[in-house]
């Protein structure tokens, strides 16, 4: 069986290792000139909504994926009659408007924060009033990473954020002082069997994840956490696996946003997991059985950003994940992870890493 991938970059690459074990094929469609699946298998070298590529890449390949959540849906649309694609554009199509999002998870009994549209400056106070301050103005599209969103503490602020991202559609959110963040990550297949992995504590730095570490110690939470994320996967009729972000505020658990592919926190399963989440959605876009969820023991992972410096490399601890990406300010060039038996050696090693790298 032959899979396309939309997107060459770490997470097709990593895509790309986990179908050489399962014995699949893999090919992408990617306009770097050199994009780290490269290694993995054939780019068509193009851009992600080029008509002509994608038909080239379905009319080659028995399932199109992608790798990253910005993919055009009126692209992926024409093609889906020559291979199916997962997990399916109505997944995409909410993940990739967060007023759409918000809505769904309203309507599907999932607790979020508060939020308030902004189409108008005026709205920007409207919302400040009923929200209070401060609040979270994001750009409803293309957002990650911390990218296109704006903390307003004080009234003031409302100008300059209007300045900076009032010409897209917006949204306020609600300021949470949350407790700390989790990432719940499941995976459905095409006969709608349902896997969830331990969940994820992550740390972010300027919007950007840090780190992760799993399983976290918090039954309650953990089981919350599932049943919201199936009851996502069963409503989209979802296939693939797919990461819902949360954050913690004393006993309760409020959804901040979805990821429909596979997501940063849950790089630990490659090592720390019986079955990584690269694996389980290529298991389950193949309509192959899905493999176990289980821990391997307590995981972390640390990201690396920006650069990997030589003490990393020196590291005699944990796996070292090289994308093969040219160093810049911000970009994610690798991770390392690492696996104990116990939280608090795991612990260590993330904090010996962090030191590392920083």
């Amino acid at each position: 069986m032959r899979i396309g991938i939309v997107g060459a970059g770490q997470l097709g690459q990593m895509l790309g290792f986990a179908a050489e074990k399962l014995g699949l094929d893999v090919r992408f469609i990617d306009p770097s000139e050199n994009p780290p699946a490269a290694v993995c298998g054939p780019v068509i070298q193009s851009r992600f909504d080029d008509p002509v590529a994608l038909v080239a890449l379905a009319e080659t390949c028995d399932v199109i994926t992608y790798e990253f959540e910005n993919v055009p849906v009126d692209a992926l649309l024409p093609i889906e009659s020559i291979a199916p694609v997962y997990p399916p554009t109505s997944a995409l199509r909410h993940s990739q408007d967060r007023l759409d999002e918000k809505r769904l998870f309203t309507e599907l009994d999932i607790p979020l924060p508060g939020y308030h549209t902004i189409d108008s400056r005026q709205d920007m106070d409207t919302a400040a009033s009923a929200l209070g301050l401060p609040i979270v103005i994001k750009t409803r599209r293309f957002g990650y990473d911390g990218k296109g969103q704006w903390i307003a503490r004080q009234k003031d602020d409302l100008d300059a954020a209007w300045d900076e991202l009032g010409a897209q559609p917006l949204i306020a959110e609600q300021w949470i002082p949350f407790d700390y963040e989790l990432s719940c990550i499941g995976v459905r297949s095409v006969d709608a069997e349902i896997a969830i992995y331990p969940l994820s504590r992550n740390v972010h730095v300027g919007g950007i994840l840090q780190s992760s570490r799993s399983p976290v110690d918090e039954p309650v939470l953990a089981k919350t956490a599932a049943d919201y994320v199936r009851r996502l996967l069963d409503s989209l009729d979802y296939v693939g696996t797919l990461a819902l972000e949360l954050f913690v505020v004393g006993d309760r658990l409020l959804a901040n946003e979805f990821a429909p592919r596979v997501h940063n926190s849950g790089h630990w399963t490659i090592e720390g997991s019986d079955t990584s989440q690269f694996e389980n959605h290529l298991r389950a876009i193949a309509g192959l059985p899905l493999g176990a969820t289980t821990g391997c023991g307590h995981a972390g992972m640390v990201n690396l950003i920006g650069e990997i410096p030589e003490a990393a490399r020196a590291l005699d601890i944990g796996v070292l994940h090289d994308y093969g990406k040219a160093p810049r300010p911000g970009r994610k060039l690798g991770h390392i992870t690492v696996v104990a038996n116990s939280a608090e050696q795991r612990d260590a090693l993330v904090e010996k890493i962090d030191k590392s790298v920083t």
